[in-house]
């Protein structure tokens, strides 16, 4: 049975864990977990070619890091759990530097104002030169980092999973100022990264909050309980807000686990609009669509206005879904087994896949002009390319299988 006692340090316990397994736990029968849904060939429509691939070592196959490539000015930034940083050509994948900080880097990297961010699961924040990698300085905040760091002019704004959302100085890494929020008992393992909105920052906590944070001086400008937490057992009172906000104008949306997915006015908080959904990974969007993987593997599009149900994709059922990116018109995920699928945008089918390793995709992959970069939980790191389908395209892709 599980122990009412449990503390923060679950999140390590419960690694690796799905859905259906956190589920079990919550009773001492011999419940069968329903395994993951089996891949079926599909009818390619959309032509991606696999340009280049790394491996970068220090695999994590098991412990759910925010270790995400970052491409800016057609430089990729990518970092592995055993401390190694690189900085790549994302056209070819040549490396241009790499930096080994000797640190269990867990977060990001971040990249902004010629500086490198990354956070480590012994709480420790990194700072590097973009252009050749130089460690500029290094700041202990004494709780680990799951959530990928954001710079804000001179601020790092760092999300930790104790439940602090604390500004350091880019130029040094002292303190600016922190805030700090309720952490349930038990949690998911994962923490929301803070998004900006014009001068104010967007966090999510476990707690079922959303917080709107003045960027200067760490003042919370609102607070809106988004995810109530509710049930008898602290399974079902899970609550977490884990993914990334998405901010459109004056809209904000957000999605939390075994709750709802809402849209907020970024001015005060207000909830107008809401509707059931769980989700622990995200979402992606565009100009009239919101894109969400569900915590049970199916992905919805919903209609931005009013979070209606546009269409469904049930087919990769329980295979633990990256949240989705944008690749032109269609979008794209990574599972467990390492495959990235690509659904067309307008109706959810299938129109490609490639196999990217062997080992789990955990974070939503990176999509640029440039390509779809896809960074496996074993630390190797693949380059796609799609192009406009050709009338004569009707490729099976069961041979990745």
């Amino acid at each position: 049975m599980m122990h009412a006692g449990l503390t923060m340090l679950t999140r390590r316990a419960l690694v690796g864990a799905s859905i259906a397994a956190l589920a079990l736990l919550s009773g001492c029968g011999e419940t069968e977990i329903e395994k993951p849904a089996e891949l079926v060939d599909i009818q390619a429509t959309l032509k991606v070619d696999r340009l280049w691939s790394v491996s970068l070592g220090g695999g994590a196959e098991h412990l759910r890091l925010a270790l995400r490539p970052i491409v800016v000015d057609d430089v990729l930034y990518t970092a592995s759990h055993k401390g190694d940083v690189v900085a790549l050509s994302a056209t070819n994948g040549r490396r241009l530097w790499s930096t080994r900080t000797k640190l269990p880097l867990s977060a990001g990297p971040e990249v902004g104002e010629g500086v490198v961010v990354l956070g480590s699961s012994d709480g420790d924040v990194i700072a590097l030169s973009a252009e050749d990698g130089k460690e500029l300085w290094r700041q202990s905040i004494a709780a680990e980092i799951l959530a990928q760091p954001l710079i804000v002019r001179d601020l790092v704004v760092v999300r930790t999973v104790n439940g602090r959302l604390e500004a350091l100085s880019l130029t040094d890494g002292t303190s600016r100022w922190s805030i700090e929020e309720s952490v349930p008992r038990l949690t998911l393992r994962g923490t929301a990264p803070p998004v900006l909105a014009g001068d104010r920052i967007i966090a999510g906590f476990d707690n079922g909050r959303v917080l709107a944070v003045d960027a200067r001086s760490g003042e919370v400008l609102w607070e809106t309980i988004v995810n109530a937490p509710s049930g008898r057992t602290e399974l079902e009172r899970l609550a977490d807000i884990d993914a990334p906000a998405r901010v459109s104008g004056n809209d904000v949306f957000v999605v939390g686990f075994q709750g709802r997915m809402a849209m907020l006015a970024l001015e005060s908080g207000q909830i107008w609009w809401a509707r059931d959904a769980s989700s622990y990974r995200g979402f992606a969007m565009d100009e009239r669509t919101l894109y969400l993987t569900g915590a049970d593997g199916v992905i919805m599009a919903l209609r931005r206005t009013d979070g209606a149900v546009l269409w469904e994709q049930d087919a990769l059922l329980r295979r633990s879904l990256t949240a989705p990116a944008i690749d032109g018109d269609a979008i794209v995920v990574g599972d467990l087994e390492g495959y990235v699928h690509w659904l067309d945008k307008a109706t959810g089918e299938f129109v490609a896949r490639h196999k990217a390793g062997g080992e789990r995709i955990t974070n939503a992959p990176v999509s640029t002009e440039a390509g779809v970069f896809v960074q496996t939980d074993g630390g190797k790191l693949v380059a796609f390319k799609s192009r406009p389908p050709s009338p004569d395209l009707a490729q099976s892709s069961g041979a990745e299988r």
